[in-house]
């Protein structure tokens, strides 16, 4: 088991590298790192995360309360966004938030990344929604975050920046280097003409191998969250699969993605049946 301070050195290597590649400016970005349900390692506010050491970084209990800082430091003032993703995700170990160029552009201007243009994009990150704007240090953020957690693996944050997770510091600092990645790979294309979109056969493909492949976190390959189509892509026709119990016109799904769901659909129940019918048809 890797010990506290091997993860403070990771977290000050990954801090460098989010700096070093114009994900983050002068003091923004945070990084957390789960050690148990009790207690969270994270970067402290106000300083770059390009020029930190392991003395730097703060530990916190599950509610943001410090446990340990350094005199001069303190933790990260977005740290209640961090900790709701623990909360809701107990398969996460680490989150990462920073405010990489092409994806804050793309937040900054309302557009989610829900077009399916590279099977690398949708295999490994589905689409990133944009969760509503709120003031940076409040609950605003965590609580409009939080619909979105049970879904995705990485979110836009309107007027903001990204937030990414996943099952350890790199992995989740992984997706965020896609996150971008793929950003940038759509706004280019836009210059050229726009981009080609995959068809809804390919879309179910590439979900398919997704899920051969087991991997960890979760993917909206089965599952449409959004009411309104917009956080959603092209599924392939997996969700508008009859699912037994359901009646046959309480869910449609139209020609890429425009969803729209009955009232019946909208009850707790119902989407608590869908959900349970989509994890067993996953295998998870």
């Amino acid at each position: 088991m890797v010990n506290e301070y091997e993860i403070k050195k990771q977290i000050c290597d990954i801090g460098k590298r989010i700096y070093n590649r114009n994900m983050v400016a002068a003091n923004d970005g945070n990084i957390s790192v789960k050690l148990n349900d009790h207690e969270f390692l994270c970067t402290p506010t106000g300083v770059s995360k390009g020029f930190m050491t392991p003395d730097y970084i703060c530990k916190v209990d599950e509610n943001g309360n410090v446990i340990q800082a350094n005199k001069g430091f303190k933790p990260s003032s977005e740290i209640k966004m961090h900790m709701r993703v623990y909360q809701k995700r107990p398969d996460v170990g680490s989150v990462v938030h920073a405010h990489p160029v092409y994806a804050t552009s793309f937040a900054i201007a309302g557009i989610p990344l829900t077009q399916p243009i590279m099977p690398e994009a949708v295999i490994a990150l589905g689409c990133v929604p944009i969760a509503e704007y709120g003031t940076p240090s409040t609950n605003e953020i965590p609580d409009r975050l939080e619909k979105y957690l049970p879904y995705y693996d990485a979110v836009l944050l309107e007027s903001h920046g990204a937030l990414t997770w996943s099952t350890d510091l790199l992995a989740a600092y992984m997706k965020m280097e896609s996150v971008e990645f793929y950003a940038q790979l759509l706004y280019q294309s836009k210059q050229l003409g726009g981009p080609k979109e995959f068809d809804k056969a390919t879309v179910e493909k590439l979900y398919e191998i997704r899920r051969k492949m087991g991997l960890a976190g979760k993917h909206p390959a089965n599952l449409c969250l959004n009411k309104d189509g917009l956080n959603c892509h092209n599924c392939g026709g997996a969700c508008s699969s009859h699912i037994p119990g359901m009646p046959e016109n309480s869910l449609s799904v139209h020609g890429s993605t425009d969803m729209t769901v009955d009232n019946r659909a909208q009850s707790p129940e119902v989407i608590a049946e869908i959900t349970k019918k989509v994890l067993e048809r996953l295998g998870k």
